[in-house]
């Protein structure tokens, strides 16, 4: 990617920090072909670009965030692996004739416990997107996530899933080929397994899309991710018939980590480091792998039934309210 398509394609609320980062770039440049001493300049900015990047990312709005988790320079499903396992080997297959390559599964070392994991996986640039269809599965890949859960229920292996998608596809031949069934009998599935299931949710979890691999003991949220019922671009078509209140929308919707974490939907907010995951992935991949192993650390402490009852007893809570007369 050239300088200029960076540039063209670099979030509006993200501009002011690109544009000061090239002042320093360029100060630099300038100070290493004229020989000038210019540290204590350097330094000054180096100062104003983090209050910056602070003062911008504490602030961000639903529909920010939204946006900022959509950049292709967001890491995904196997960016994180690398990182977070060990000896790892991604399986592929459905067994029935289809090996989506929009959700991707596999088998690695956490440490030293033995783990499956699933995930969504997004492309980085539009020919990586078009294979991945842009990270929406096809029915193929939540029934390719499903043989791989039980191979894991079966031989008592923790599963972690990676939530990363705008949703599960919803063309005419994934309709033909059984989305809502593929999806529905994920979710049974994931209820009755006695292994420990970690749930992260990366970058966007959309709709149904990402319920399909989205029931677990523990669910995790990227500091910056999103997770949501309907994107708000779609949520404002239907409730206005008018996309341009997407922000509006995002609002509404409560699609934020911080309040997901208030309305129990989630359980941890892992933080990111500052400028979002793109900004160090490896960074953000260690902070990741060290709350996950925490959280399996305890819940190993109890025994498969327990872990089913407590899975059961936390999503029949959500949505609770009460009235008051």
């Amino acid at each position: 990617m050239t300088l200029n398509e960076r540039k063209a394609l670099t979030l509006d609320f993200l501009k002011p920090i690109v544009e000061l980062e090239n002042q320093i770039t360029h100060l630099y440049d300038l100070g290493e072909h004229n020989n000038f001493v210019i540290t204590q300049d350097l330094e000054i900015f180096q100062q104003e670009l983090q209050s910056l990047k602070q003062d911008i990312f504490s602030s961000l709005t639903p529909l920010q965030r939204l946006h900022l988790v959509r950049q292709a320079d967001r890491p995904t499903t196997l960016d994180y692996i690398q990182y977070l396992l060990d000896d790892w080997i991604e399986l592929h297959g459905d067994r029935g004739g289809a090996d989506d390559p929009a959700l991707v599964g596999g088998i690695g070392k956490l440490n030293n416990h033995v783990v499956v994991f699933v995930g969504h996986q997004r492309g980085k640039d539009t020919k990586d997107n078009v294979t991945r269809n842009f990270g929406m599965p096809s029915p193929g890949g939540y029934r390719k996530a499903l043989r791989l859960m039980k191979y894991a229920n079966r031989f008592g292996l923790p599963i972690l899933t990676f939530i990363d998608t705008p949703g599960a596809w919803a063309g005419i031949e994934a309709e033909r080929l059984g989305q809502g069934e593929a999806i529905a009998m994920n979710l049974r599935e994931m209820f009755s397994f006695s292994v420990p299931i970690l749930c992260t949710i990366i970058g966007e979890g959309g709709s149904g899309g990402a319920l399909g691999i989205g029931i677990g003991d523990k669910i995790l949220m990227l500091e910056y991710a999103v997770y949501t019922v309907a994107t708000p671009e779609a949520c404002a078509a239907i409730l206005w018939k008018n996309s341009q209140q997407s922000p509006e929308a995002a609002e509404a919707l409560k699609i934020t980590s911080a309040d997901l974490k208030i309305l129990g939907i989630i359980d941890e907010i892992v933080a990111e480091p500052l400028g979002g995951s793109q900004a160090n992935p490896k960074t953000a991949a260690l902070t990741l792998k060290m709350v996950l192993l925490q959280e399996l650390d305890s819940l190993l402490c109890f025994t498969g039934k327990q872990r089913k009852q407590k899975r059961y007893n936390k999503f029949r809570k959500m949505g609770t309210f009460y009235e008051i007369k």
